[in-house]
Parts: structure tokens; C-alpha cells; sequence
């Protein structure tokens, strides 16, 4: 029996083919090459092969496309989670999109002082802003909150030991954990109290020769009910003075702005945890705030000096655009009615649930008859107010709910959504309105 493989064509021969040398001026011969015996191996495994020219440049066109595109790329969340970490947490400001592409096109005062014509402090940019708008004596921007503890440990505690509450050894994002970040940061941990009480006094009773610190971690992504207690910034505040020792509040949040008038209650603000007294306070710039991924560090003007000046800062630092992004999102707080309406993150957060019903209606009356709408409710993600569920509003779209869900994925623009009783839901709490028409055409496009 003839082997049907020996009938395949010759790489040169498909390549001489008019339409599939034309896709050489799209992208280059030789990644045309490559494709065609890419093809050409998949078709001696069993997949169907091309019939014509036509058709190996259409194969070709689809295997060269897949190939090229880029791994980092948009989507549309409309699961409602607002701060949704898989996708990028906090959409920035129009503000932080335009500082960022200005200090992107050329030359920046990234570290140049314009004023004395001599190399600047990168970490100048966003200090003024931070302390103005937070309290804080002087302030560091590194590259994730994680960083931040870890700089603070190592500048502050390494070798020596450091407090931590048994009930605040969490595990955040990603499978990291605190007591590990800790413990990588080259101070011995000493836990204190137990899972779901612990005392000021335990913290005093475990104090030693080798105390270097005590960190307070603020649980922002589960809550502990019942039998429950803990100590607070303030009570600890006296336990580190009195030993002499750097008090370290992993804050997480970033929040700047008092939500409760929005029902989102319970999480202080950066301002709050400043208040409190702590040496350090430590936040993210990409949750509640609104901004870039960036490590916050608020504190005392001697321990933000001690730790801008270790070696692990350089390591840690962050670039000319996060500084642009967090800059001018920064700036927005000065209104705080602006930077309500102006922060994506935010403005999706205290949306009036009316307000979302109405464009779930339009947008389902656009995609079609078959979609409906529905009572939704959306959270913040992020970590952030983890019990709040947030009034919202769904479009709703029959069928097969896994097929509809995969061709939402596989379009143009990925459409990320969630299903909930067999059905795939939209929530528009997550989605900014202008994407409200992207959004109709892409369902449309997943439902043809």
C-alpha cells in the first residue's frame, strides 16, 4: 500500500505558490518557510492539508497570526470583579495613560535635576505627592507591595527577629505567602498569639535580646469572624517605642479615599494607617488606589532614609513609566470628587447600581432578543473589602454556556466572562461604559 505521506509537496513547491509568496511581504520569507513546514509536519501526523494555493496561504496566514501575536494583550473584563489580579487589576486613568506615553517618546528628568543641570534621585518622583496626600513624613516607591516588606526587612530586621501574629501569616496571590516573603528577607520569624486571638500582650511577652521588628499585616483578602481578636496599630505602637523597635503595617489596600458612602466599609485609608503611628506603612499602587503595580512605602523620614539607602532598593526599584502612571493618578486625589470620576477603579466601584441596569438593558437589546438581564453581584478583587458584594447588573446569554464562553475567548478581543447557573453572564460593574459598544460586537460575533 502506497503510503499517502509520499504525496505530500515539497516545502519549494508550496512556496512557489503566488499567494503564499505573497505573505512574505506581510511578514518574511523565511518565517513563511518555517510555516509551511510547520503545516506540513502537522499533515504527516494526520491534520487535513491545504487543497490549493489558496488555501496553504490562508493556513499559512492563520499559523503565522497565532504565532505573532502577543502573549501580553487586552481583554474585556465583565466578570464583575472590578480589581480582577488574572487580569491586570486596576485599568489606569486617562491622566497616567498620557503622562506614561510622554515620558515614553524620548528623554526624562527620570534622574536629572533640570533646575541644577546635575543627575537627580529617582526616588524624588511621587514623594511630594504621597506625603501631601497621606501624612506621612517622606515616602519610597518600589515594585510591589512585596518588595516593600521585604526591603523593610532586610534594611530593617535581617539577622535578627521579627513579631508576626499567627492569624496574619496569610497567603496572598499567586500561592506566596507572608511567613515565606518573611523568611526570604533573612529575619527569623517569631509568631505570637494564635489563629484567631491574639493580644497585645503576646507581643510583649515575645520580645528579646534579637527583636528587630514588629509586623502588623492588614488580612485584606479574607476575614476572621467570631471568637476573634486582635491588636491593633495603635496598641502596638507603645510595645515597639517602648523596645525601641521599627513597627511595620503591611496595609495592602492603597485605599486614599473613604468609601463607606458606597457601602464599602471597614477598610481604612492610607491617611488612616499613617495616623495610627506606625514606622512603616506599606500599600500597593494597583488595587484601591488605582494606579500602576508599585510598592508603597509611608513612614518615619529616618526609616524611609535607612531603606532608600540599602543596596536591595536598586533591585527594587521601579521605572520611568510606573513613576509617570503613579504621578498623575497621584494627582487626581487633590478632587477627590475628580479622582472618583476619573480613576477607572474607582468610578466602577460607586457606579449606581441604576446606572449599570440601564446599559446591561441597551447592550442587551443590542446583542439581540435572546439576551436578557439580570440582578447581579459584582466585588472589588484586589484582595480588597473581601466580604462586599456590590449591587450590579448582568446581560445574560442562552446556549451552551461553556462553547458560548470558549468563543468569547477566542475573539478579536477576548471577552472574559463568568458562568453561573449554566448560563454566561456579563456584568457590566467591570467594564468601563466606552467599552460598552466593543462589547456588543464582540458577543455578536461569538453568538454568529
Amino acid at each position: 500500500m502506497t503510503d499517502p505521506r509520499r504525496a505530500l509537496p515539497a516545502v519549494g513547491t508550496v512556496l512557489d505558490g503566488v499567494q503564499v509568496r505573497a505573505c512574505a511581504a506581510h511578514w518574511t520569507l523565511a518565517m513563511v518557510t518555517d510555516a509551511v513546514r510547520a503545516l506540513l509536519t502537522a499533515a504527516r501526523a494526520g491534520a487535513p492539508l491545504p487543497a490549493d494555493d489558496a488555501a496553504w496561504a490562508a493556513a499559512v496566514t492563520r499559523h503565522l497570526e497565532a504565532r505573532t501575536q502577543a502573549s501580553l494583550r487586552p481583554v474585556l473584563n465583565v466578570t464583575g470583579v472590578v480589581l480582577h489580579t488574572n487580569l491586570g487589576r486596576a485599568p489606569l486613568a486617562p491622566a497616567a495613560l498620557e503622562a506614561m506615553a510622554a515620558v515614553a517618546r524620548g528623554g526624562s528628568t527620570l534622574e536629572y535635576d533640570v533646575a541644577a543641570g546635575a543627575r537627580g534621585d529617582r526616588h524624588a518622583h511621587a514623594t511630594a505627592l504621597l506625603r501631601e496626600l497621606t501624612g506621612a513624613e517622606d515616602a519610597l516607591v518600589v515594585n510591589n507591595c512585596a518588595a516593600g516588606l521585604v526591603l523593610a526587612l532586610q534594611a530593617l530586621a535581617a539577622g535578627r527577629e521579627t513579631l508576626v501574629s499567627r492569624g496574619e501569616l496569610v497567603e496572598i496571590g499567586g500561592s506566596f505567602r507572608v511567613p515565606e516573603i518573611m523568611t526570604a528577607s533573612g529575619t527569623t520569624l517569631v509568631e505570637v498569639g494564635t489563629t484567631n486571638r491574639t493580644h497585645a500582650a503576646d507581643y510583649a511577652r515575645a520580645l528579646g535580646l534579637r527583636s528587630a521588628a514588629i509586623v502588623k499585616v492588614h488580612r485584606s483578602n479574607f476575614a476572621l469572624e467570631g471568637f476573634v481578636a486582635e491588636a491593633t496599630i495603635a496598641d502596638l505602637v507603645p510595645i515597639a517605642s517602648g523596645a525601641g523597635l521599627p513597627l511595620i503595617h503591611d496595609f495592602g489596600s492603597g485605599l486614599l479615599l473613604d468609601l463607606s458612602a458606597w457601602g464599602l466599609t471597614g477598610e481604612p485609608t492610607a491617611a488612616d494607617a499613617v495616623r495610627a503611628g506606625a514606622t512603616l506603612v506599606i500599600m500597593s499602587g494597583d488595587k484601591l488606589l488605582g494606579g500602576p503595580q508599585a510598592g508603597i512605602v509611608l513612614g518615619t523620614r529616618a526609616a524611609i532614609e535607612t531603606l532608600r539607602r540599602h543596596p536591595m532598593a536598586r533591585a527594587l526599584r521601579v521605572d520611568k513609566l510606573t513613576f509617570a502612571a503613579l504621578e498623575a493618578t497621584l494627582a487626581l486625589y487633590r478632587d477627590p470628587e475628580r479622582a472618583r470620576a476619573e480613576i477607572p477603579a474607582l468610578a466602577m466601584l460607586t457606579a449606581a447600581p441604576e446606572a449599570i441596569h440601564v446599559r446591561a438593558t441597551a447592550v442587551a437589546a443590542a446583542i439581540g432578543p435572546s439576551a436578557t438581564v439580570e440582578a447581579s453581584e459584582a466585588s472589588v478583587g484586589g484582595g480588597a473589602f473581601p466580604t462586599a458584594r456590590i449591587p450590579s447588573a448582568a446581560v445574560t446569554l442562552p446556549g451552551d454556556a461553556m462553547a458560548i464562553e470558549r468563543r468569547l475567548r477566542a475573539g478579536r478581543l477576548p471577552v472574559i466572562a463568568r458562568i453561573a447557573e449554566s448560563r454566561v453572564r456579563l456584568d457590566l460593574r467591570s467594564l468601563p461604559p466606552e467599552d460598552d459598544a466593543m462589547l456588543v460586537a464582540l458577543v455578536r460575533e461569538a453568538l454568529a
